[in-house]
């Protein structure tokens, strides 16, 4: 994987520079022929417009057969001055001065003038109308030795009457611009490999870095596989990738969890079935083969009674359980009295309550509180709340429930205890399946861990919510809230003559 990351990164990298540094080189190029070739020319045509001034002033009053001489003997000192002067601007131009027919009177060259003079007979020919009418004309050409680009412009040089005496021409060579644009694609080349060897190594480092978590999350979904749920991925950084990785530890710790459970499941559940199956198969073998007197039959026989009651409520919580996550279990929605369940329900725990010689304080808002839900889910998760208070309540505890409307207009249900609580570390799993917090089964004997779980999925599926409050080694609170249901015509009628009370 990383080796098929690293050759995407470099392939994208590799590609937008290299067609990145080539426009630029193309761009860059382009400009600087085009700039210099104007600026070579601006210079050559203001040598050949100064160069014909001077000698024009030269042979002013001269014909073409007096202007040859003098061109000759006067103006070559002109010429010199002059390409001295421009000199300056560029050191590379030659000026030839010629005849009205072309043929060469002398040619001075300027230091750094390293091309032969091309032959320019069929440019002048096919330009001699413009150089009469005293227009110049420029073009580029090829050298006949070296191969180097030369430029040239030429004008003619007329005396007072028109007439062309001679024909100056400036040319100059190319040699430095190739240089020039030579040195600059070097440039832009070599700062390209560079670009792209750094993009590689920043290529490398970043995806070493993205792809590291993957590859320990890669190792550690194998170790998953093999049954090693302790695994965890290293967590480095605040980006997406340590996000990710901190989201694979909570999954990991979840699937941990999940397994730990599950075992204890398994276990709670093997002994709770082999506990009270071993206690009914020996009573039964004991008063089948006489062991039990007849007188005292009728005990063990209700002791095999309890127990299987044990298992049928076992087995009823692991249907209740099944149907529940196969979304089986329907829920039939009706108006009942949620403080009446109560009472009823404090009165089948009436004998376990005055065994533990609990106080027992009841607090309803009014005398009916009607709730719109499922009747028998509802008794289920509140006998089941109330049994855990009673069975975790210490001895001379308070035992409180309380029934009253919420700022939303719910029902509030919650059922308090005094006893041990519980611990703050087990707390945020105690609504989980097969999760028992009491792992010594000191206390709770009979639990798998799913009466809680079972709870929250019944008051989840009324679109409420189940919290607990615990002080570990003092008290225990469970509430849950449910949807009032809607006043009766006769129970509005006696609110709005502010009884109160709608029963």
């Amino acid at each position: 994987m990383f080796k098929s990351v690293f050759a995407k990164y470099v392939t994208v990298f590799m590609v937008i520079i290299t067609l990145g540094f080539a426009l630029l080189l193309l761009i860059v190029t382009s400009i600087v022929n085009n700039y210099s070739a104007t600026a070579k020319r601006n210079v050559m045509e203001n040598a050949a417009g100064a160069t014909r001034v001077a000698l024009e002033a030269t042979v002013y009053d001269s014909n073409p057969i007096e202007a040859a001489t003098l061109l000759k003997s006067v103006g070559r000192d002109h010429v010199c001055n002059l390409l001295n002067e421009f000199a300056d601007r560029d050191d590379d131009l030659a000026i030839s001065v010629m005849s009205p027919t072309g043929e060469e009177l002398y040619t001075i060259l300027g230091g750094d003038w390293t091309t032969q003079m091309p032959s320019l007979d069929d440019q002048l020919r096919e330009n001699l109308p413009n150089l009469q009418a005293g227009e110049s004309f420029s073009a580029d050409l090829d050298s006949e030795t070296g191969g180097d680009d030369i430029s040239f412009c030429a004008v003619g040089v007329l005396n007072e009457k028109g007439e062309l005496c001679g024909i100056v021409t400036v040319f100059g060579s190319n040699i430095h611009r190739g240089n020039t644009v030579e040195e600059l694609s070097k440039t832009i080349i070599t700062s390209a490999i560079l670009v792209l060897l750094a993009s590689m190594i920043a290529a490398y480092f970043i995806t070493e870095k993205t792809v590291a978590p993957m590859r320990e999350m890669r190792t550690a979904a194998r170790d998953f596989s093999s049954g090693k749920f302790e695994t965890r991925v290293r967590v480095s950084g605040r980006d997406e990738v340590a996000e990710l990785a901190k989201a694979f530890n909570q999954m990991a710790e979840s699937l941990e969890n999940l397994e730990t459970m599950r075992n204890s499941f398994i276990a709670n559940v093997s002994h709770d079935l082999r506990t009270p199956m071993t206690t009914i198969a020996g009573f039964i073998d004991s008063i089948r083969d006489g062991v039990i007197p007849p007188e005292e039959q009728p005990h063990y026989l209700e002791v095999v009674s309890m127990e299987v009651h044990r298992l049928s409520r076992l087995v009823s919580s692991l249907l209740d359980l099944s149907r529940l996550q196969a979304g089986d279990r329907k829920f039939t929605m009706v108006p009942f009295d949620i403080c009446e369940m109560a009472r009823l329900i404090l009165i089948s725990f009436e004998q376990k309550i005055e065994e533990k010689h609990l106080d027992v304080r009841f607090e309803c808002e009014e005398d009916r509180l009607t709730v719109l839900a499922d009747r028998d889910a509802i008794y289920q998760v509140f006998y089941n709340i109330c049994h855990n208070a009673v069975k975790f309540s210490r001895h001379e505890g308070v035992l409180r429930i309380r029934i009253v409307t919420s700022k939303d207009k719910k029902i509030r249900i919650s059922i308090y205890n005094d006893g041990a609580g519980i611990p703050y570390e087990d707390q945020p799993m105690i609504f989980e399946r097969f999760y028992k917090s009491d792992k010594s089964r000191g206390l709770d004997k009979t639990g798998v861990g799913l009466g809680l779980f079972i709870c929250k999925t019944i008051i989840t599926a009324h679109g409420e919510q189940i919290r607990l409050s615990s002080v570990p080694g003092e008290n225990c609170e469970f509430s849950f809230t449910l949807p009032r249901a809607p006043y009766t015509g006769e129970q509005q009628h006696r609110i709005e003559k502010g009884t109160g009370k709608d029963s």
